[in-house]
């Protein structure tokens, strides 16, 4: 069969089964029959325009109001990034798609192909416009031939994973800690109704305000189980996690811990995983690791405690407006409610269960933009602490620089595990070196030993010097000095006699 004929067979055997619940956009309509323009090749492949449908009004507006996520990956045919060369296939081209993989693919674009390899299930959404021809000449220069084009993994994208969500509230200036990248509780999840896209859900249960997919909104759980549970929605979420959406709003003005604790490893894993599962170097000593971060950074963390009259929103503003001035253009700030660590019940005493973690992160640790930052953001505190509802304000701040520019480790816990083991090393030749001196010493010991054994020469003694009446000739001269005489003058026979010539001097 040719690969329009696949194309077509595919089609009709993807399409949905009438029991299930007719989804909007989510798949052409069924073929009953063949046109017989169809049946010739190579005529194209055309398929009705697919209209996605549109949120009520209302609904639009709660989202406008509320804080959203915006997934951002896709498996559309003409993403580049979608294809194992980065490149559409080319004309005449061989296509293969993951042959036990199920998918949805929206096709935007003309396409002329030679084969087409499908996968088992799965589903091509043809919007207006969008074609597939036959064709086995290949006129396009920059193709290789005989390469067939092959669409990479769709299971690749995890839902855990920060950098494939946008957040709204995404200004310059301002960063959000890797836990509140991915939706939390009360965020609004939206994926686009004009791409294709398929969602690894991973372990764990998560709950959200609202889920947005194919033109619908989901507020209620039921109605997102069943989407979750059809064929529909099997192409576009997979794996044993669990997804549920509870429609409230954070209605504290002090703002709402995100809820994604529980789910930080496997965000960090998520995000870690282009690197091997390991952070990257950080540029100072002691590095900070703040609350929902996966990784340690160089900066300054402010905590704050607040009162009834402390509103988020607004104070991030001001943080915006009065701080973030050109001289700190290099400072990312994070601002957000967080839940007090153990160490920081037990050094503070009983208190809140939550607070205001302010993080001043640095792109280069040797401005020391976060310390002045830092210092700037407590003394308005301390004059404006009472009327921006700021009972304390805590902070911490990493060390110096490190020279060059690079840590000694990975990641924080590995720079700090690097002490004791230079501590280690410099011991270990300390004992080498002590152990070398007392092997130099024993042995000088044994020479010392062999030289006073060393058997005495025989003959008569030579004397001594005496230093007293040592001088140079005598040094150099081998002959024993004569022996003292008594004095012709007097009467007196006493003289010095050397004991060590005492024998010989009694024989004389």
């Amino acid at each position: 069969m040719g690969a329009l004929g696949q194309v077509v067979l595919w089609l009709q055997f993807c399409a949905p089964s009438p029991s299930e619940p007719s989804w909007p956009t989510l798949s052409p309509q069924p073929l009953v029959s063949l046109p017989p323009s169809l049946q010739q090749a190579p005529s194209p492949l055309r398929f009705p325009d697919l209209g996605f449908a549109s949120c009520r009004s209302s609904s639009c507006a709660a989202l406008t109001r509320a804080a959203y996520k915006l997934w951002l990956p896709n498996t559309d045919f003409d993403d580049a990034s979608n294809w194992s060369q980065n490149q559409t296939p080319c004309a005449g081209a061989a296509v293969e798609f993951p042959a036990h993989k199920m998918v949805s693919v929206l096709v935007q674009a003309r396409h002329s192909v030679s084969d087409l390899l499908l996968p088992l299930d799965g589903e091509l959404i043809l919007a207006s416009g969008a074609a597939f021809s036959a064709s086995v000449t290949t006129w396009d220069p920059n193709c290789s031939a005989g390469s067939p084009a092959l669409f990479r993994d769709p299971d690749r994208f995890l839902w855990h994973d920060p950098s494939l969500w946008h957040s709204e509230d995404a200004v310059s200036g301002l960063f959000s800690v890797d836990a509140e990248r991915v939706p939390c509780r009360h965020d609004d999840v939206v994926f686009p109704p004009a791409t294709s896209f398929r969602v690894g859900l991973g372990p764990g249960a998560r709950t959200v305000r609202s889920v947005s997919a194919l033109g619908q909104t989901f507020t209620r759980d039921d109605d997102l189980a069943a989407f979750l549970a059809s064929r529909a929605g099997r192409l576009r979420f997979h794996g044993p996690g669990a997804l549920h959406v509870v429609p409230e709003a954070c209605a504290d003005p002090s703002g709402c811990v995100c809820g994604n604790d529980e789910e930080l490893p496997w965000i960090c894993a998520a995000l870690l995983q282009p690197l091997g599962g390991r952070c990257p170097a950080v540029a100072c000593r002691d590095a900070l690791q703040p609350e929902g971060q996966c990784c340690d950074l160089c900066g300054a963390i402010i905590s704050l405690t607040h009162g009834a009259a402390f509103d988020l929103e607004q104070y991030r503003a001001r943080l915006l407006r009065t701080f973030l001035l050109p001289e700190y253009q290099r400072l990312q700030v994070a601002v957000s409610k967080v839940r007090r660590t153990q160490r920081v019940r037990e050094a503070a005493g009983p208190g809140p269960d939550t607070e205001i973690q302010v993080v001043l992160a640095e792109a280069e640790p040797r401005a020391g933009g976060a310390t002045r930052l830092a210092q700037d953001i407590l003394a308005d505190i301390a004059e404006n602490g009472e009327a921006l509802g700021i009972l304390s304000a805590t902070v911490r701040e990493s060390g110096s620089p490190v020279m060059g520019g690079s840590a000694a480790g990975l990641d924080g816990p590995g720079h700090r595990a690097a002490i004791p083991g230079v501590v280690v090393a410099a011991l270990l030749l300390a004992v080498l070196l002590a152990v070398f001196l007392v092997v130099l010493l024993r042995r000088a010991r044994r020479l010392s030993r062999g030289e006073d054994a060393a058997p005495a020469p025989t003959g008569p003694p030579l004397g001594f010097d005496n230093p007293v009446f040592d001088s140079a000739g005598f040094a150099d001269s081998k002959q024993r000095p004569p022996a003292p005489q008594p004095d012709a003058g007097t009467t007196s026979r006493s003289y010095f006699i050397n004991p060590l010539f005492a024998g010989q001097e009694a024989e004389a």
